[in-house]
């Protein structure tokens, strides 16, 4: 495409929303950077805190969430069907369901009441088929979710861009802070949305969501620049 895909960086400001989000209305769970869950539950488990179920249930919902859409990109394939729009889609659906569930039953009082959850494993499954389709279809683009590699890798080459680099390295280095760069800036602005419309409208911020992932689907051509028989 002659203009930059816009995919990835919608990918990354909706993946620090939603792990704010989430953060922040339902007792300390990671919906899309799951295994962070883990020092939560130790620290729900000594302070005594509510939503120790939901962070148990974080990783195997999101390791499920992977491999059935990984499964369902090979019947989409040999049907000839749209792969990324497709699951786009169904993350889109599972937005609305989590914005539903809040608004109707939220603020939630527990993180461990059966609606809660509900709502908690409903963004880790639409984050699992995030990191999916990224991982598969924008695998040139750095991860929209894992930023401490990302943020790892912008201050190496920052640190080569004040050593020196050379001539023929340098167009490199250069694309590849702009890239790393702009995703970390879409996570940090995603997060302080979130937290700011969180404060102000409470569950309504999860209605934002819906509204990313479908700038996100009409975005998804973006997608087949990375396009592979992954």
């Amino acid at each position: 495409m002659a203009d930059k895909p816009l995919l990835p960086t919608i990918l990354s400001v909706n993946a620090g929303y939603v792990d704010t989000a989430g953060f922040l209305a339902m007792h300390g769970l990671f919906t899309a950077h799951v295994t962070g869950n883990f020092v939560t539950i130790g620290a729900a488990l000594v302070l005594g805190t509510s939503g120790i179920i939901a962070k148990l249930l974080a990783l195997p919902v999101f390791c499920l969430a992977v491999l059935g859409a990984r499964l369902l990109r090979y019947r989409l394939i040999a049907r000839g069907l749209p792969v990324v729009g497709i699951l786009l889609l169904i993350k889109l659906l599972l937005f609305v369901i989590a914005a539903v569930v809040a608004l109707r039953y939220g603020p939630f009082g527990a993180g461990d009441s059966w609606v809660a959850t509900l709502a908690g494993m409903t963004l880790v499954t639409a984050m699992a088929i995030q990191n999916a389709v990224h991982k598969v279809h924008l695998a040139s683009s750095p991860p929209s979710t894992l930023m401490t590699g990302t943020t790892t890798q912008l201050m190496l080459d920052i640190a080569d861009r004040i050593q020196g680099v050379e001539d023929d390295q340098r167009s490199v280095v250069n694309a590849r802070l702009a890239r790393m760069g702009l995703a970390v800036l879409a996570f940090a602005i995603g997060c302080a949305a979130a937290a700011l419309l969180y404060a102000f409208t409470s569950m309504w911020c999860f209605a934002v969501p819906p509204v990313l992932i479908l700038f996100a689907y009409l975005r998804r051509k973006d997608a087949a620049m990375d396009a592979t028989s992954k």
